[in-house]
């Protein structure tokens, strides 16, 4: 029994996803979280096959959480989950820990096809996504014709979203243990990359393409 974790700020997902999971013999949700706060302590308390992640969450974000759980429990099966379409974040969620990257609007066989796979020690992407990047005989470090963000490391991205997030220097060190020179360095890369010169800037980057919910 492949016994999972979600951890994901809307309920009505959470829900959702209980209820798909509750038809399958062999899979069942076991315990939910609305925050990268309760979702460690649910670590900490018992063993999960799977969690399930979502990248954009109230507090830290997805990508956060993935670095704390990381430390601790390196092996366990992540699966990234967001209302975003691979091309904008499956890059960065592999490369930060992620087993596998799945969007919400993925057809219910892909999303338990994806459980599957990552339970059983495997990575995962939709196979429509990786057909559309062989055919356009792109490697997955992006394209060209990409928007700016693709070229963002999966550090620079987790920034970039707490920037955004209103989140200050200070307090984004404080969660990724790192100093605010280094984090200041990192947003001085990241409006370099984008090409931009200023926090609103960024914020309308952001809206622009959709990286907030």
């Amino acid at each position: 029994m492949i016994e999972v974790l979600v951890v994901d700020d809307h309920t009505i997902f959470r829900s959702g996803l209980r209820r798909l999971l509750a038809d399958e013999a062999d899979m069942r949700v076991v315990e939910e979280a609305g925050t990268a706060a309760d979702a460690m302590q649910a670590l900490r308390r018992r063993r999960f096959g799977v969690v399930m992640l979502d990248i954009n969450m109230k507090g830290r974000s997805g990508l956060e959480m993935l670095k704390l759980l990381r430390q601790d429990w390196p092996a366990l099966p992540v699966l990234m989950v967001s209302m975003y379409p691979e091309e904008q974040f499956a890059k960065a969620a592999l490369e930060a820990g992620a087993n596998g990257y799945v969007s919400k609007d993925a057809e219910p066989g892909d999303l338990l096809a994806a459980i599957r796979s990552v339970a059983q020690g495997g990575k995962w992407l939709n196979p429509e996504f990786v057909a559309r990047r062989r055919r356009a005989s792109a490697d997955f470090s992006g394209i060209d014709d990409s928007p700016p963000h693709f070229r963002l490391s999966a550090r620079e991205l987790q920034i970039l979203l707490a920037i955004v997030a209103g989140k200050s220097l200070t307090d984004i060190g404080a969660e990724l243990f790192l100093s605010v020179k280094t984090v200041s360095t990192y947003r001085g890369r990241i409006l370099d990359k984008l090409g931009l010169a200023s926090n609103p800037e960024l914020v309308r980057y952001a809206m622009q393409h959709q990286l907030l919910d």
